[in-house]
């Protein structure tokens, strides 16, 4: 479009497309660090549950007799190494929420600025099964 001025807009469905474009690289990205973090809280959780069952296998057999010093140090490396687990869980969640959040508003952003005469919505990358 030309004024008299001389300034020249872009065509509003080049804008679009940029838009979509640039969204769906956002869109993608969040996804990819969504899946990195259900991986990274899956192996801990897995590793969590592996040192709970230690503990209390240990913790059993100290209580039948079967304890020493050393194995009371054990305990102790065990439960900090379950609290700093619970820990890590705890914030992974938070992440993970944060992206399923951070997700949702760039699809609202999309929504909002969608043309009134468009019927289609662009095919955001969606989320990998469990991520979204």
């Amino acid at each position: 479009m030309a004024s008299i001025f001389g300034f020249r807009s872009r065509d509003p469905a080049r804008d679009r497309q940029t838009d979509v474009s640039r969204l769906d690289r956002l869109a993608k990205l969040l996804d990819q660090i969504a899946a990195e973090v259900e991986a990274e809280k899956n192996g801990l959780e897995n590793r969590y549950r592996t040192q709970a069952t230690n503990a209390a296998f240990l913790v059993e057999a100290m209580e039948n007799g079967a304890g020493s010093t050393s194995r009371s140090a054990e305990v102790g490396e065990l439960t900090r190494s379950i609290l700093n687990c619970e820990r890590r869980i705890a914030a992974l969640a938070r992440q993970n929420e944060l992206m399923k959040d951070l997700r949702h508003s760039l699809d609202a952003i999309f929504d909002e600025s969608a043309q009134p005469s468009s019927t289609t919505k662009p095919g955001f990358a969606k989320p990998a099964a469990g991520t979204g």
